[in-house]
């Protein structure tokens, strides 16, 4: 940009453009930044997009008493800067979140500040330039910001769950902003994500996520996997993690880190496995920091003098003072995505049910 580029932007009446922007942020149909106006003209575009009724509910809050509707779907995904194009994968986002145990029951009013969290597989990607390859979690392109966005806004517009209301997070996280990236399925070693669901690498998939937080992973040092794949089981086993019982995890691995696996012969499965052997923490540990034991009412992990203390399930088992941190082999899912450039890999934290799933994500096909 130039300071010369705003003699080539054509002329409009600039105290309009504001007038209706300051309008929808007085409605509260914001989520701080501007917001594309909505007409029924611009509407028709993304209701064409899909061969559904505008009028069939996709999603419910039931204790809320609040649905949305492909129509209030599409509302919001024009309001966030969407394309036309890119509405065939909100709405298959709805529908995945649909799936997910903890929205419908309030999770994204809860104090933890959880956000959604999507990944889009297969050709789908290239159809709207969704964004895989570097800075995914970051600014720069308009179909992972608005995708993602368009969701945030459902919540907001739809639910009710603006800040320091319904949505009583303490403190958040960027993810509630927006959050959608895409698997880098022609850089990695491995079988795209979806196709572990059974899907063909040709389907175009969402899978949604309940997430807390993305936390970097900077390991540029090694080419031995076993050292590499330690670094991410100390994230995932930290005990600020340990919110209750176990926790799940969605790796996030750069080409290069996929490749120090895939060239001394790991599969996806054996680096699960790996992860799944070492991810624990001493009991000792666990004491140090007061999470020792399980609350009764709520399985959340407290100190074993609490009053409303109880034992965890290690405790009765055959090595008691050691104490996983996942439940299940598939509480670990790996993806590829980011620059080809650097050591550095993310591990996005999953938000993790007591009892805990089998499987903490849900999916739906694009276009169904």
């Amino acid at each position: 940009m130039t300071a010369q580029i705003i003699g080539n932007i054509p002329d409009v009446d600039i105290d309009r453009i504001h007038e209706i922007l300051d309008y929808y942020w007085d409605q509260e149909w914001t989520d701080g930044l501007p917001v594309v106006p909505v007409t029924e003209s611009s509407l028709a575009p993304f209701l064409a997009a899909v061969d559904r009724d505008p009028a069939e509910v996709i999603f419910t809050i039931t204790h809320l008493n609040r649905h949305l509707t492909i129509k209030l779907a599409a509302i919001n995904a024009a309001l966030a800067g969407c394309k036309p194009e890119y509405f065939p994968v909100v709405v298959a986002a709805w529908e995945a979140i649909a799936k997910e145990p903890h929205p419908a029951r309030g999770i994204w009013q809860s104090t933890t500040g959880t956000a959604p969290f999507l990944v889009v597989n297969g050709p789908i990607r290239h159809e709207i330039g969704l964004n895989s390859e570097g800075n995914i979690f970051g600014s720069g392109t308009r179909s992972n910001a608005t995708i993602g966005r368009a969701i945030r806004l459902g919540c907001i517009n739809v639910f009710g769950l603006h800040p320091h209301k319904l949505d009583q997070a303490t403190q958040g996280n960027p993810s509630k902003y927006s959050s959608c990236i895409g698997e880098d399925e022609e850089q990695s070693p491995w079988p795209p994500l979806h196709t572990e669901y059974g899907f063909d690498a040709s389907d175009s998939v969402v899978t949604a996520y309940v997430i807390r937080s993305v936390v970097h992973i900077e390991a540029r040092h090694t080419m031995v996997p076993e050292q590499l794949a330690l670094d991410y089981v100390d994230t995932i086993r930290r005990t600020g993690a340990l919110i209750h019982e176990y926790t799940s995890a969605l790796l996030v691995l750069t080409p290069e880190h996929a490749e120090v696996f895939a060239s001394a012969g790991w599969s996806k499965d054996d680096l699960r496995d790996f992860i799944f052997d070492n991810a624990h923490r001493t009991r000792d540990e666990l004491v140090a920091v007061g999470k020792d034991a399980l609350s009764h009412k709520t399985r959340w992990r407290l100190a074993s003098d609490h009053p409303d203390s109880m034992p965890d399930s290690a405790s009765s088992t055959a090595e008691p003072d050691v104490v996983p941190s996942l439940s299940h082999r598939t509480s670990v899912q790996i993806m590829v995505a980011g620059a080809n450039n650097a050591g550095v890999s993310a591990i996005v934290e999953v938000f993790t049910l007591n009892p805990p799933r089998e499987f903490p994500y849900s999916y739906s096909r694009i276009g169904e």
